[in-house]
């Protein structure tokens, strides 16, 4: 006679702790992750910015224009001169009131413009807003030509007084 085999009995997972410790994980990540802003999503380059010594200045969160200058990552001999504002209602202000900006120019935060163009904006800017500030955020690799011409801009319009963005520099020396 043949032997009856016995059924198994199978073994229960507890799916509760599971779930708990992937929601866990979850929220984790959301609250860590940064995301990428419309301006830095819009950015076909990447600044290198000088090192400096450590200085406890903070860019103001509201009314700052920010003029980069920076090295276009595709072609690495075409150096533009970029701008952005932060408050929404001046930025579209502004730029409604430059000529030489298209439509499509008009809806983007970042603009690459031109020495002249820059210049328009500029004016606009402080009379839009004169409590609007300004910051120059330069590559290291640039030639000290692009800077002096912005500065000699910015001196025109009377836009005196800036910003001008680095990193900080980590300890008392500095590994080239």
């Amino acid at each position: 006679m043949s032997k009856i085999k016995m059924k198994r009995t199978g073994f229960v997972l507890d799916m509760t702790p599971l779930v708990d410790i992937a929601f866990l994980l979850l929220t984790f990540f959301m609250f860590t992750a940064k995301f990428k802003s419309e301006a830095e999503s819009e950015k076909k380059f990447q600044i290198k910015r000088p090192k400096a010594a450590a200085d406890t200045s903070k860019l103001p969160d509201k009314d700052l224009a920010i003029i980069q200058i920076a090295i276009d990552s595709a072609n690495q001999g075409d150096t533009s001169y970029y701008f952005s504002m932060t408050n929404t209602e001046d930025r579209k202000a502004v730029y409604s009131k430059v000529e030489g900006l298209t439509a499509e120019q008009r809806e983007k935060n970042l603009v690459k413009v031109s020495l002249n163009l820059l210049d328009a904006l500029i004016l606009q800017s402080r009379l839009q807003n004169l409590k609007t500030k300004y910051a120059i955020d330069a590559d290291k690799r640039i030639r000290y030509s692009w800077v002096n011409n912005l500065t000699n801009v910015m001196r025109k319009n009377k836009a005196n007084v800036f910003n001008y963005v680095t990193d900080k520099r980590q300890g008392n020396r500095e590994k080239q």
